[in-house]
């Protein structure tokens, strides 16, 4: 059986190191500040934000949530961002995705200052993400989990990662986190996705899987290679009447059969899900260190 990486015991370190650097910064003056914006009342969406609202205030920072309407307008929401891009109380944005089908999404991105962008999806950001630069922000969940790999102490470097899915939330900016030169890079990646040709024969070559596609339980132990490292992105609702929610979480991934074969695996949940929050909070204090 893997060994099975524990994506909650990795973020509490993470955390020991944060609680660290705002200590410091509060003996300075200053409080790191993270705004949610969240438009409408989609369940898994406000779950997500109360969950990043409870740590935060868990770390000391200043939190802000704004629960705005399903009604509201691109406008509105734009006048919000643009507060919250003008207050200096506030270091981190993240306005939480999926929005209302009538706000522009690409468009509230961009209104986002790139400094508080700690999604890292601002164009700016993107672009530092691809020429290297350390003052730029990495989307949460890719940061995420190539901290689990150096944690877990499994080599990067030299590896080839193969990434199913190719979303601008995981796919194309973890392709791009894992080929930089250093420390937790040095890999070379593969990205697949549902066009693919010979989708089993490529990811069956990989020493290191990452399943990103949104599809519950895809990847079968035919896609896996003996020994190879599993990490599962995926969160998908899976109807269950024996759940008294009627529901369960299950992955990308069919975790039992996939365990059985593989050297390391991420579970779900309790896998990169705590991780992507923890990174979350790194970037919010990354902001505040280089907006002082």
């Amino acid at each position: 059986m893997a060994n099975l990486i524990d994506g909650r015991a990795i973020a509490e370190k993470v955390y020991v190191d944060l609680r660290r650097e705002i200590a410091k910064l509060k003996s300075q003056g200053v409080t790191p500040g993270l705004a949610v914006v969240l438009v409408g009342d989609n369940p898994a969406s406000r779950a997500y934000v109360r969950s990043k609202d409870k740590m935060s205030r868990e770390l000391g920072l200043h939190s802000v949530k704004l629960e705005l309407p399903a009604a509201t307008t691109q406008a509105e929401l734009l006048a919000r961002v643009e507060e919250l891009n003008r207050d200096p109380a506030i270091h981190g944005i993240l306005v939480q995705s999926p929005p209302p089908k009538q706000i522009d999404e690409a468009a509230i991105v961009r209104a986002l200052d790139p400094r508080k962008d700690v999604d890292g999806f601002h164009p700016e950001n993107v672009a530092k993400l691809v020429s290297a630069a350390a003052d730029g922000f990495v989307p949460c969940t890719p940061l995420g989990i190539q901290r689990l790999l150096i944690e877990s102490k499994i080599d990067i470097s030299g590896a080839h990662v193969v990434i199913l899915g190719r979303s601008m939330i995981v796919g194309k900016p973890l392709a791009l986190l894992l080929m930089q030169k250093g420390k937790g890079g040095d890999a070379t990646v593969t990205v697949v996705h549902s066009r693919s040709r010979n989708l089993e024969k490529i990811t069956r070559s990989a020493d290191i899987l990452i399943a990103a596609i949104g599809r519950a339980n895809f990847v079968k132990s035919g896609h896996v290679r003996d020994g190879a490292v599993i990490v599962d992105v995926g969160i998908n609702r899976v109807e269950d009447a024996t759940s008294e929610r009627g529901y369960r979480l299950a992955g990308d991934v069919a975790f039992d059969e996939v365990a059985k074969k593989a050297a390391a695996i991420t579970p779900v949940p309790g896998g990169v899900g705590p991780m992507t929050i923890a990174m979350l909070m790194s970037n919010t204090v990354k902001a505040c260190r280089q907006l002082l």
